[in-house]
């Protein structure tokens, strides 16, 4: 038996120093070429060959397209193990069995959430070939997991430690998990309590409504009745409990409010080569391992490359020999709450459309490691799942989501994606996709698009879906629009396309007809890619590398403008910020001076804007483009002298955050630099147990520091408003980048941090992180002699004997 984890090497390693510098010598790596055969593999229909390149990118040449996603789904298996599992459990519902009773109610929330219908006829649903190749994935999946049961020693070190198994998979489980509460629930809820409290118009300052828009309250709905509780298992379902002890809740909000991502596209006639490019940046929490697994899948009909993820077939984002794709987070209103009035005597009788209806309920077990299992009753009302009860108050809550609906799947969407061939295909493919996405377009004859697409809901006349409704019927969907109803552009005039997650409905648009959504990102880093592509007449990949890592800030200098007059004491710190080119690099001693004064804004702005008594409900921050403009006008809200109160606030501010810089640095000034604040430090989830902090080795630490903040194109986010972390270390932002040569596709180069494996024992754990630091995108090999060519080892997959 081979052990074929990760690069199939056994080096412990004692830390990441070691690690990443054996992963980035190229002649040690071509010195230890490898040859690996897997036999025996159930459901695989011939041999397979995985050539795998310095970084432990697999290269996979089947002889059929299923084969190929076989592949696909064991070497995910084989890299990414624990993650795959962990997602897969809780998905399912089937955490609570492993890790005790804190999840059952995690797992009674994901079950909730599960498909009801028929999962077979939804698989049937799709074409052929995808059906083929989905079964294949899971396949490929349940064929690693067999070896492992024949040789448990090659377990990844959570399962020994923990003590149990990774579960089998079935391809229904690809239909029936669907749950991706990714909408606007939370701010539901705020706005109705800030409505019972007669704050409503102060949510524009958190989450200003583009297109503007009034909010008002759906006739009939208590705002006063309205808390927190109502969102139930929904609000867990969300905010999940952690393994560890370090995750909590203000990290989990922060990290959803600003993933993200950059993508755009620029047509041949505005580029050097005369060719498309294709850039994408998905922005999301960092983390061990990351968020992305790249492959390359080539048979017969399918040659695809990019970045996917643990349990999806397929490739996310990329290219195949035709058509590039990328994707950022478009905004749509995808779930909403309605409150529900119940029977006084029957708890589990709700009224609507005139007459009192019995909910269905669901009974299922649950079982938690070292107690008994619990039984658990699901409860479902018309709207859809019932995620809390109160008999006492005679109310309860129930959910519709669009990623519920029969016809919509999260997770086989990148297998028709991968196969498109033109821009018909390639959004044909997109019908089915739930969750709210910019997917931005290349093709090899020069064309370039762009379309959003996800769930639309079709939303009764009087609700926008921005505070909870009834739920007696007057306000319940009518259903789904369809993918025309979203807006697209198809070779824009301009010659580019781009899209960072801000407000992009075109001009005459009928927003407030299809209610697609009010809640948008600023604008900050759409504007500054749009500023850079503007001006170039002809971009080549190196200029889009360059602004992938473009750390200027248009908001810094916009506030440093504003700085009046300060006193004495301050001259010299004014002065750096004064002359200060606005660009928050790691080394810059302004750039942090800015970010901790900026921080000291963001607080002093809140407390000014903010009731005491409504804090609890709007945590802040207030929306920086909010902040900017009201800095720039300050009005009643500052006081009889708003200028001056201003003025007052920035020189204090300024003076906090020099105590703060001369605390945490020292009184040299020249010793300020951001990335001595802005550090990264990657932990296993599990690291607060001795077992795993010993056989994971830290990534990264105090001296591992990165330049940019959330408003620049390259995004590196913080929480300053985190009670329980330093507050600049960078929490999140790019760790997957790639830009696409579209024709010319060797050209094409990307970047995966930290690294493609799980695996502690793997040089592929961490091996990005010096390369990823430093901005050096890498070769996306494509071309079948260049692959061959960057190879490093060989792993040949055989089939098992035929039944």
């Amino acid at each position: 038996m081979h052990d074929i984890r990760c690069g199939r090497r056994h080096l412990l390693l004692g830390g990441a120093a070691s690690l990443i510098g054996l992963a980035t010598t190229p002649a040690i790596a071509r010195a230890k070429r490898s040859r690996t055969v897997v036999d025996g593999l159930a459901g695989l229909g011939a041999p397979v060959e995985v050539l795998e390149d310095r970084w432990g990118v697999p290269h996979v040449r089947a002889a059929s397209i299923p084969d190929a996603f076989f592949a696909n789904g064991f070497l995910v298996a084989r890299d990414r193990l624990w993650e795959l599992d962990f997602g897969h459990r809780q998905s399912l519902g089937r955490l609570a069995e492993v890790f005790g009773a804190d999840f059952v109610e995690s797992d009674t929330a994901s079950r909730l959430f599960l498909f009801r219908g028929d999962a077979a006829a939804e698989l049937a649903r799709f074409s052929p070939q995808v059906q083929d190749c989905a079964r294949a994935y899971v396949a490929g999946i349940n064929a690693y997991l067999a070896r492992l049961r024949a040789d448990p020693d090659l377990l990844p070190p959570e399962f020994r430690i923990f003590d149990y198994k990774p579960l089998d998979w079935d391809v229904l489980d690809l239909i029936r998990i669907r749950a991706e509460a990714t909408g606007n629930t939370e701010a539901e809820i705020r706005r109705a309590r800030l409505a019972a409290q007669g704050g409503l118009a102060l949510d524009g300052l958190v989450i200003p409504l583009q297109p503007a828009h009034d909010l008002s309250v759906p006739n009939g709905l208590d705002v006063h009745a309205v808390s927190e509780k109502d969102l139930g298992l929904f609000g867990v379902l969300q905010n999940p409990p952690s393994l560890s002890r370090a995750a909590l809740p203000d990290d989990t909000r922060h990290r959803r409010m600003n993933s993200g991502s950059n993508a755009w596209v620029i047509a041949p006639s505005r580029t050097a080569t005369r060719r498309p490019i294709l850039a994408n940046d998905p922005h999301l929490g960092f983390g061990i391992p990351g968020p992305r697994y790249v492959i390359h899948l080539s048979a017969p009909g399918l040659d695809v490359i990019g970045g996917g993820t643990a349990g999806m077939p397929g490739v996310m984002q990329g290219h195949n020999g035709h058509i590039a794709f990328g994707r950022t987070n478009f905004h749509i209103d995808q779930e909403d709450l309605f409150i529900l009035r119940t029977h006084p005597a029957h708890p589990d009788r709700y009224f609507h459309d005139g007459a009192w209806k019995s909910m269905e309920t669901l009974h299922t077990r649950i079982a938690v490691r070292g107690e008994a299992d619990r039984d658990v009753t699901l409860r479902y009302a018309a709207q859809g799942p019932v995620v809390s009860t109160d008999p006492a108050r005679h109310r309860a809550t129930a959910v519709s989501a669009t990623w519920l609906y029969p016809g919509a799947n999260g997770l086989l969407v990148n297998i028709g994606l991968n196969l498109a061939h033109d821009w018909d295909t390639f959004r044909e493919a997109l019908r089915v996709h739930t969750s709210p996405t910019n997917f931005t377009y290349a093709d090899t004859t020069g064309n370039i698009g762009w379309q959003a697409a996800g769930g639309l809901p079709s939303r009764a006349d009087g609700h926008d879906g921005l505070l909870p409704a009834p739920g007696d019927g007057r306000y319940d969907w009518k259903g789904l629009q369809p993918l025309e109803m979203l807006p697209s552009t198809f070779n824009p005039a301009r010659g580019w396309f781009g899209t960072s997650n801000e407000m992009n409905l075109p001009p005459g648009y009928p927003a407030q007809e299809r209610r697609v959504s009010f809640e948008w990102r600023d604008a900050f880093r759409y504007n500054r890619v749009a500023e850079v592509l503007q001006a170039l007449p002809r971009a080549s990949v190196a200029d889009c590398v360059a602004l992938q890592h473009d750390t200027f800030s248009r908001l810094a200098l916009d506030v440093v403008g504003l700085l009046p007059a300060v006193p004495t004491d301050l001259a010299q710190e004014a002065a750096m910020l004064r002359g200060w080119n606005g660009r928050v690099e790691a080394d810059s001693p302004a750039a942090a001076l800015y970010e901790v004064w900026w921080t000291h804004l963001e607080r002093a702005l809140y407390a000014l804007l903010i009731p005491a008594h409504l804090r609890d409900i709007l945590p802040g921050p207030i929306d920086a483009a909010v902040q900017l403009a009201l800095l720039r006008t300050p009005d009643a809200r500052f006081g009889t002298a708003p200028v001056a109160v201003r003025d007052t606030m920035m020189v204090d501010a300024l003076r906090q955050a020099v105590a703060e810089l001369r605390q945490r640095l020292g009184p040299v000034r020249a010793a300020w630099r951001w990335g001595a604040l802005h550090t990264i430090t990657l932990h296993h989830p599990l690291a607060h147990i001795p077992d795993i902090s010993t056989q994971f080795p830290q990534i990264g630490g105090a001296t591992t520091g990165t330049g940019g903040d959330s408003y620049t194109v390259m995004a590196r986010w913080y929480n300053p408003l985190s009670k329980h972390h330093a507050p600049y270390v960078a929490t999140g932002g790019a760790s997957y980048l790639m830009v696409c040569d579209v024709g010319a596709w060797d050209n094409s180069v990307f970047l995966n941090f930290p690294g493609q494996c799980g695996d502690p024992h793997s040089p592929h754990y961490a091996d990005f992180m010096p390369v990823w630091l430093k901005g050096q995108m890498q070769p996306l090999t494509f071309s079948a002699h260049r692959v061959r060519a960057a190879a490093v080892g060989r792993v040949t997959l055989q089939p098992g004997e035929k039944s």
